[in-house]
Formats: structure tokens, sequence, C-alpha cells
């Protein structure tokens, strides 16, 4: 269907891709996986033909329909839902007229390859469109829980689950063949991960996937491709993740165990050269000119030492060397207990909620008659439908919103920090080495250090926020609650720019800290090794769950 021939990125004389070669099969789901940085979202625009190896080519049938879901959707500040609808659904009359007019061209000019091949796939989208006039886009738009949303309302209001389910909405209703699929899972809350999964596996076409969500992986792939960082090559494993995991932590197994081997080699081979040297030379200066015989062979011994010293070097210096095994790419755990554990601790109590209603001025509330309360050291995870309150409950508690109605306490001694969903508290005008500063007395060095800990290296920490990535504002955010010293996270959507490395990092350190969490959170594969009590939010209520 689409394969990819030793494709080969840079951007300056920074390296992202290297001789990548792959394939995708009819009907085939795959994932692709590594840290964020790596070059997924540049290999995905590659194949939906958005820029250019500077080495290779994507060949695929020039027929093939490629859907291709974004990383972050903007549809312009004036676009309407119903805008965005009827443009992805195509419009038949406009299509009908592109048909004729290059059949009429080509009947004028029937040698043009080009022709035909504009013709071809206008025709084909004249059928995709004509298929897709059935109530299609009302079935895709109900299952996405879209449908209610007037078709008036502008795109940029919509939440961020909420665009994240347009955005793929946009992208089925253009019928693909091929899906690529940039992070489809951020924002969507249990349910729709759910039935995405169940829509993938009856889709008939190819999907690649860009997932950091290690359950969805396990329920929707069978092969993975794994971009490495450091070599910027993929390598590939059969099964979903959990498969994936087993093969590569077993490889690195073996990896291990022969580096281990090949050291005990290398240091018996030195030693054996170093005791032939020595005992050539104790021979040498133990003898004189009339012991000829006995010279001879010391020097036979040396130069033989000599050479297998050679050879040694050769094979140092060659590719058939065992490396080490890296560190992944991921965040050090060990900066949570240290700095957290400074942080003071709370009372029993740390947050009660009495009779509370949450909601906005001049609206019906959201939520009503929440009685609730968090002890000291439990670890909360706020699950529900998007646009069920979850957010607004969070900012109700962390401050930001004041409640409709009833109230809520923090317990004594209690320091809260909050981490917002769209990271807005990280101020994009000012730089991580100055955000950290602000959260913590810290001089250049002391922050610089600090923020090495979240993978912040070289200029990172002099760089504007608003220049970052996701998966970057993401850690600054994280690194200025660590510098507070909070001993109460209240943490929307924590995880949702974290790769897998940094995610089973950030469930480390939580697992660390000594603290209290309240987390908004759809990753079931983090929930469960995570949780020990759920709020439900659905319905206008909040239900608890251990």
């Amino acid at each position: 269907m689409l394969t990819a021939h030793h494709l080969c990125k840079s951007y300056s004389i920074s390296p992202i891709l290297k001789d990548v070669s792959f394939s995708i099969n009819p009907a085939e789901r795959v994932g692709l996986i590594g840290p964020n940085g790596c070059g997924k979202t540049t290999l995905l625009r590659i194949l939906a033909g958005q820029e250019t190896p500077d080495e290779g080519v994507v060949t695929a049938p020039p027929s093939l329909r490629i859907g291709y879901l974004q990383q972050g959707f903007a549809a312009g500040d004036h676009a309407t839902l119903g805008d965005l609808i009827r443009q992805a659904v195509g419009d038949p009359q406009a299509a009908e007229a592109e048909v004729a007019r290059l059949a009429s061209a080509l009947s004028a000019q029937p040698d043009r390859q080009d022709l035909q091949t504009a013709y071809d796939a206008a025709l084909q989208r004249l059928q995709v469109i004509a298929q897709g006039d059935t109530g299609q886009a009302e079935g895709i738009l109900k299952a996405l829980g879209l449908s209610a949303i007037p078709q008036g309302q502008l795109a940029a209001t919509l939440s961020g689950g909420q665009k994240t389910r347009l955005a793929l909405a946009l992208v089925l209703l253009g019928r693909p063949q091929l899906l690529l699929l940039d992070e489809p899972t951020n924002h969507l809350d249990i349910e729709m991960l759910e039935w995405l999964e169940t829509w993938l596996q009856s889709y008939p076409g190819a999907a690649l996937i860009v997932s950091h969500d290690r359950t969805f992986l396990d329920h929707t792939v069978s092969r993975v491709l794994d971009l490495d960082p450091e070599t910027h090559m993929l390598r590939e494993y059969t099964g979903n993740y959990s498969a994936y995991l087993e093969q590569y932590l077993a490889g690195r197994q073996r990896q291990m165990a022969a580096y281990r081997d090949q050291e005990y080699e290398i240091r018996r081979i030195k030693q054996d050269i170093a005791r032939a040297k020595q005992q050539s030379l104790k021979v040498e200066l133990s003898t004189t000119p009339r012991q000829p015989g006995v010279r001879r062979i010391a020097k036979k011994v040396a130069r033989k030492a000599l050479s297998r010293e050679k050879k040694l070097d050769r094979y140092l210096e060659s590719d058939e060397r065992v490396e080490k095994v890296r560190e992944s790419w991921q965040m050090k755990a060990d900066i949570f207990s240290a700095e957290f554990g400074a942080a003071p601790r709370s009372g029993q109590d740390v947050l009660t909620l009495e009779n509370l209603a949450v909601g906005y001025p001049g609206c019906a509330p959201l939520l009503e008659g929440v009685n609730l309360y968090v002890r000291a050291g439990r670890r909360v995870a706020i699950t529900g439908p998007n646009g069920a309150g979850k957010t607004s409950l969070v900012r109700t508690i962390a401050g930001s919103l004041p409640p409709v109605a009833g109230s809520l306490r923090l317990g004594a001694n209690t320091r809260l920090g909050y981490m917002a969903q769209e990271q807005e508290l990280v101020d994009p005008a000012r730089s991580a080495l100055e955000i950290i500063q602000s959260a913590a007395p810290l001089n250049d060095t002391e922050a610089r250090a600090f923020l090495h800990y979240f993978l912040f290296t070289g200029d990172d920490p002099l760089r504007p926020a608003r220049e970052l990535s996701f998966g970057e504002r993401a850690r600054l955010s994280l690194a200025a609650l660590v510098a507070q010293g909070c001993n109460f996270l209240l943490l929307d959507e924590p995880i949702n720019h974290l790769d897998i490395p940094s995610r089973a990092r950030f469930e480390q350190a939580l697992a660390q800290f000594d603290g209290t969490v309240l987390a908004v959170v759809h990753d079931r594969y983090f929930i469960e090794r995570f949780a020990d009590e759920m709020w439900v939010v659905a319905a206008g209520s909040v239900r608890q769950n251990f």
C-alpha cells in the first residue's frame, strides 16, 4: 500500500531521520513510538506529502486516499463547525465540474499521463463524496459526541477534547484508505477511547498511529515501529505494545549480557598483552647479546603482543563492538523524591468539599451537591466524559473559578500546586529559566542544574516557553510545581503530551511522592498503576469509587 525507502531528513546540521525504511500493508494497524522530538511527526508529514525528505522516496498508488490527523487542531478564528464539515464532505457540484474539465482536457490530449492521473483521482473523489452523502457525517459526529454542538459554533471555541474529536471526524469523513494519526487519543475520555478502538478494529483501511497511550496501542496495533532518538533509525517489532515492550526489554538484557562478556574478554586480552610485554622486557633486561636465541624468542613474543594490541584497537573502533545499553530518554525520578521530600507535611484532611456546586455565572451549574473529601497521601483519579465538568471542578478547587454554591476547604499546612490542562499557566514570553527562578530562589547555575532533571539541556532553558513543544511545556509546568515544594498536587491531564518513557517515569515519581495527588486523567494504563481512588464525573454529579 505504502512504502518508505531509505528516508533521511535533517534540520540544519541536526539529523532527524536516517535510512528509514518500512512498508504499511492493506488493513494493517501499525504503531509508531519514540520520545518527543525524535521525528515521529516529521515522518508522518513526509508520508502525507507535506514535507520532502532530504534523501529517499515514498511510494504509493496515485489513487491512495490518505487521511492525516495532525497533532494540535487549528481551524482558524472564523471557521464554524458546519463550514469544516461541509469542506471535509466535499461539494458534489464542484467535484462534477472538475471531472468534466479534466475529461475535456484528456480528450484533447489523450497521451498526457498527468491528466489521466488527475482525472482518475477526481473521479474517485466524486465517488467518495457520493458515497458519503447518506448520513455518514451525522453518524460519525454522533459517535464522537459532536452532534449536539450547533453547526454555527466557532471551532476555535471548542474544548480541547472537542477539537481533537472534530479533527478526527473531519479526517474520517474523507473516507481515507490509509490513516496517519498523530496523537489521536489526546484529550479523549475513556468512552471515546473505547469507541475509537472499536472503530479501528472494524476499519477496512490501514493505519499508522503515533500514540503514547499504551493501553490504546495494546488494543489496536499488530506491529510497532520504534524510532530511536540516538541513531534516528527505525526498529520493527511484531505484536502490540506489551509484546514490543517484552521484546525490547529482552533485547536490552541480551545486549547488556553481551556487553559484559565483551568487557570481560577485553580485560583478559589486555592482561595477556601486558604480561607478554612484561615478560619480553624482563628477558631482554636479564640476558646479554651472547644469548641471541633467548632474546630472539622474547622479541617474537613482543611482536605478537603488539600485533594483538593493534587488532584489539581495531576491534574497539569498529562497528562490531557491542555498545553499552543506554538509559532511555526520560525524566529522572530522583529529583521528585529529593525535592518533594522537603515539602511540609499536611494535615490528615487535605481537601473537604461540602454541598459544592460548580459552574459559570449566568449558566446552570455543571455539578451540584458534591460532598467529598481527600485524605493525606491519597491518589485520586478524576475521570468521566469530556464536557462533564472535570476541568471546572479542578479549577474551582485551585481557586481560579469561584464555587456557585457550597464550600471547599484546604486542610492545615496544605500547599497546593496546580498543573492546568492547556498549560496556560506557563507564561509564553518567559524562558524556562525565568519561570523556575520565579518559583524558587535559585541562581542561574542552580536553576539550570534543576531543569536538567527535566531534560532541559544546552540552550533549552533560555528559549521562550512559546517556542517549546507540548511535551516540553508539560515538563516545565511539572518542574515549576516541584520547585514550589507542593504537598498537594492538582493535575489536569498531566501526561497528555508526555512520551511513553516520560509517562513511565512520571508514574515512578508519583509513587515516590509522599504527598497527596488529585489528577484528571484518561490514560487507563496510568490509572491502573496510580490510583487508589476514583471520582467519576457524569450527569451533573461526582461519584466516588474505591
